[in-house]
């Protein structure tokens, strides 16, 4: 009979590709279902919130794997009792049911990323360092919690430790300083931007825009394609040589706002306009270890992804 897989936070963006790639493989698959419903007969369903410790467990009861990828954003109100309290309840139903793997997808927020000088490729030895925010204290909070449910119970855990995931028209949103300017999650957005691109951007005149980092150089970050982070989670779950691990996956290289700016520029014929970001720092995140244990090997540069958002695009629009 194949295993199953419990998962927490099914419905969201990543959630559905990874249910989808785990019933493609064969397994089971048992969700715990809050606001948003798996629309897929195969999927057991089992209503409820991390937030209640009795539906966690219920939902981990007979699961020989647990994907937790339930989380909250910038939310103040949400955010202690969805990423911290639900970890904690996850983990606490994988002690005590005995699960075989418990698979974490965190996030290169843990790690500082922008917000701080990055002198090295940063891999899986870097200090968790949040940027301020709750969604980035939220991912240290949630490493740390995994790592010492190892240290203290033995739990078998693999931390997929994902850079900024694209899919669709992302790309195209993020290169926007109609949607972008004054943006809600720092980091996500623009830094200081000038009366000329704000008119600009009130009077919907799109630019796509070229950040520049804290030398004033072309702001260098790295993201990753959904796909890629599928292929991560492919190799990752149910693998022996994953457990006891943690993994950063992104793209095979960050990305160059200049290089990306003008390639899309050319694509959609929206011209370019520098923004100056004194505040954010250039980082690469080193995906060696993902490459060497797992093979790991992405396949969406930031051309492929731009190709790709473009293409989304148009086809929406006829």
């Amino acid at each position: 009979m194949s295993k199953t897989v419990c998962v927490f936070g099914g419905g969201g963006k990543i959630g559905r590709r990874a249910v989808e790639t785990l019933l493609t493989q064969g397994y089971q698959v048992r969700a715990l279902v809050h606001r948003t419903p798996i629309d897929d007969e195969r999927v057991v369903g089992i209503a409820g919130s991390v937030t209640d410790a009795k539906a966690v467990e219920e939902a981990v009861r007979g699961a020989q794997m647990v994907v937790q990828m339930a989380t909250a954003k910038e939310d103040p109100e949400t955010f202690f009792d969805v990423s911290l309290k639900g970890t904690f309840h996850i983990l606490e139903a994988c002690r005590n049911q005995g699960v075989e793997q418990f698979l974490l997808l965190g996030g290169d927020a843990a790690l500082g990323i922008w917000m701080y000088p990055q002198s090295d490729p940063i891999d899986e030895s870097h200090p968790l360092t949040a940027y301020p925010g709750y969604y980035a204290f939220s991912k240290v909070l949630e490493e740390a919690m995994t790592q010492q449910y190892h240290v203290q119970y033995g739990l078998p855990f693999t931390v997929l430790r994902s850079s900024w995931v694209f899919e669709g028209r992302d790309l195209l949103d993020h290169f926007s300083i109609v949607k972008n300017v004054g943006p809600v999650e720092k980091g996500h957005g623009f830094g200081e931007v000038s009366a000329e691109v704000r008119e600009l951007a009130r009077a919907g005149q799109e630019r796509i825009p070229v950040l520049l980092d804290v030398e004033s150089r072309p702001l260098k970050r790295h993201l990753v394609h959904i796909d890629d982070v599928m292929q991560a989670f492919r190799l990752m779950i149910g693998n022996p040589a994953a457990l006891g691990e943690v993994f950063n996956i992104a793209a095979a290289e960050p990305i160059d706002y200049r290089e990306a700016g003008e390639y899309l520029s050319k694509l959609t014929g929206i011209p370019t306009v520098e923004i100056p970001c004194p505040d954010y720092h250039s980082f690469r995140i080193d995906i060696g270890k993902a490459r060497r244990v797992l093979g790991y090997a992405p396949e969406n540069d930031i051309f492929r992804i731009a190709d790709r958002a473009v293409e989304v695009a148009q086809l929406a629009s006829q």
